[in-house]
């Protein structure tokens, strides 16, 4: 197979995707004791390789003495192709495997509009797809990452679903596998045992049944002594958390070409939009050590020459005045940069950025989210027009040219004074730059503005509302287009029907495995890219299973409503989720929750875990 592969890559575009051998890649001896497990990352080389996820887990796996983790990500289309046209079946990076010849195979979910090629994938390894006509000798999927938190429209596919973060459990199942073997036991005793394990869900220990509106009637387990409820796992103590003190160096470009420290996980500000700031809570912080220590071995081990500070809202990581100055103090010299995410609109965040800008300039990105203070009210954004001026005033005169802003559209109560605010914030900012008299003042301006289509998502206080159709969302963007012309300003905007599709995946239930696969039959992959996303297909594909996107996608739900991701605890409650949303509906805020308890529900999550210690650092 590997004379066959090296006649293809000079005929494929970037044959560096699919070579492997990067620095820091791991090579072990093929033995036969070897449990041999593939982390598969559903889009191309240049967007996984950019996963803090995939890192983390290779080089944690590849550190015990009995696995084997390799790497697979999707095929571009020149590839696939070729492999298909020489009988070549998809192949990991590090020893050229086939993925059927695996002990496990591992995806992420991190996006819905990945799904079809997580198919296409296996299909090109020739792995049954559906895990009730999978054969014995077969690999086991695992399914991973936020996406899983409503896992029901990839259920029919999967072995397993790993419910949270997997850093432990993934050894815990791995032990469990390697007990397995020793006693012979068969793929369904092995899925038994997994089902015991804390956050592991197999699909086909449940049976889903439905009302005849097309709502879920029940979710019950098949077999006696598995969990009726998937509690979610986490890490409690990110020190004592695997950390890789080196990372896969790639020979090519890829999205996020630095290193990424991860300085805390969750979030505690509350946005009711956002999936991430429910599902990833505790807040749980990295002490400034360990962060110190993380850095200094993956600087010195990958030779990248930027530390880019990761977390869900980094600026609220307590020490990092400390953590900045010490990267700044101790590798300015040696020209590595320092890079943060979007900025918290303060004068602490551009003081800061203004630190971090001594190695290499950058632009700022600030997220307002929405138009106007009613609507940031509703979605608990915590931010004001005084506190978005004050900032972008301090940008300019300190000599930044380049700012973005990020919105959403499409959210719950928007109105067109809410589309009319994006706007008007847009050409305020502008004026401002006119207005700034600094002799730092940047000769050119250039803003961009983007706005991303509101999906509601699983486990936020949005979860029960109507999502905006495709052509709502099509007039407000010919709206912001019409009236925000402005040589400054550069718009941008996200594919509507891609949103529509994504909506009725996000909140979909069971049925949707079989529109994912009529879709795949029908040549869908790449959904997320705006070339290849085929949406007469899709449409095709729901029109034949009999279902319809708008269902998921545009219907409002009531509180009382059984929802495909019930059988999922997070550690927020619903009863949280339903207050937030009435407040939400009233326009009334919730209190940054780090500084004062709003009893989300996490404190009974999990014996003994209080969130007021959550830190290591001082507050």
């Amino acid at each position: 197979m590997i004379n066959k592969i090296d006649v293809i890559l000079p005929r494929v575009e970037s044959p560096a995707r699919y070579t492997g051998n990067e620095l820091n890649s791991i090579k072990k001896d093929l033995r036969e004791d070897l449990i041999r497990f593939c982390f598969a990352f559903p889009d191309i080389y240049e967007v996984g390789m950019s996963h803090l996820g995939l890192q983390i887990i290779y080089q944690m796996l590849n550190k015990e003495e009995n696995i084997y983790c390799e790497r697979v990500f999707a095929p571009w289309v020149d590839m696939e192709k070729e492999l298909r046209e020489n009988n070549v079946p998809l192949f990991s990076l590090e020893t050229k495997t086939s993925l059927k010849d695996f002990d496990f195979l591992g995806f992420t979910l991190q996006y819905e509009m990945s799904y079809s090629n997580i198919l296409n994938m296996m299909n090109m390894a020739g792995i049954t797809l559906f895990s009730r006509d999978r054969k014995e000798d077969e690999p086991i999927i695992i399914l991973g990452g936020p996406c899983a938190y409503n896992p029901e429209p990839m259920a029919d596919f999967a072995d397993i679903i790993l419910i949270g973060e997997g850093e432990e459990a993934i050894i815990e199942l791995m032990e469990l596998y390697e007990e397995s073997k020793q006693e012979k036991l068969s793929k369904k005793e092995f899925l038994l045992k997994a089902a015991q394990i804390w956050g592991i869900y197999v699909p086909s220990f449940y049976e889903v049944q439905y009302k005849e509106d097309g709502t879920l009637k029940s979710f019950k387990p098949l077999i006696e002594g598995v969990p009726e409820k998937i509690r979610k796992r986490f890490v409690k103590d990110l020190d004592t958390m695997y950390f890789p003190e080196t990372m896969i160096v790639p020979y090519l470009q890829v999205i996020h070409d630095r290193i990424l420290l991860e300085l805390f996980r969750g979030c505690t500000r509350g946005c009711r939009f956002c999936q991430a700031g429910m599902i990833y809570r505790p807040l749980r912080e990295k002490s400034l050590e360990v962060l110190k220590r993380n850095a200094d071995q993956l600087i010195e081990n990958t030779g990248y020459e930027e530390v880019s500070l990761s977390s869900l809202s980094t600026t609220d990581y307590s020490c990092l005045p400390q953590l900045t100055e010490y990267l700044i103090d101790k590798y300015e010299d040696k020209k590595v940069a320092v890079g943060l995410p979007s900025l918290r609109l303060d004068n602490f965040s551009i003081e800061l950025a203004q630190k971090i800008q001594k190695v290499k300039k950058t632009g700022l990105t600030f997220a307002p989210e929405a138009g106007t203070q009613r609507l940031r009210d509703v979605i608990n954004k915590g931010v004001t027009e005084e506190e978005l001026m004050s900032a972008v005033k301090k940008a300019f005169e300190s000599g930044w040219g380049n700012l973005k802003l990020y919105f959403m559209i499409g959210l719950p109560t928007e109105t067109l004074e809410d589309i009319d605010g994006i706007i008007d914030l847009a050409f305020k900012v502008v004026d401002e730059y006119d207005k700034t008299e600094s002799p730092l003042k940047n000769k050119k301006v250039r803003l961009s503005v983007s706005t991303s289509s509101f999906v509601p998502k699983a486990f936020t206080p949005f979860q029960w509302v109507a999502q905006n159709s495709a052509q709502e969302i099509k007039d407000k963007q010919s709206y912001i287009i019409r009236n925000m012309r402005n040589k400054k300003i550069e718009y941008s905007w996200h594919e509507p029907y891609v949103s529509r599709m994504e909506g009725a995946f996000a909140r979909g239930d069971r049925r949707l495995s079989q529109v994912i696969y009529k879709a795949w039959e029908k040549g869908c992959r790449f959904d997320g890219w705006k070339d290849h996303f085929n949406y007469e297909s899709w449409m095709a594909a729901f029109q034949e299973t009999g279902l319809d996107p708008d269902f998921y996608a545009l219907r409002e739900r009531e509180y009382e409503e059984l929802l495909p991701w019930d059988f999922i605890d997070i550690g927020v409650t619903k009863e949280f989720l339903i207050k937030e949303h009435k407040k939400a509906i009233n326009e009334t805020v919730t209190d940054f929750c780090k500084y004062k308890c709003v009893n989300c529900g996490f404190n009974d999550f999990e014996e003994g875990w209080r969130c007021d210690v959550y830190s290591k650092n001082e507050v």
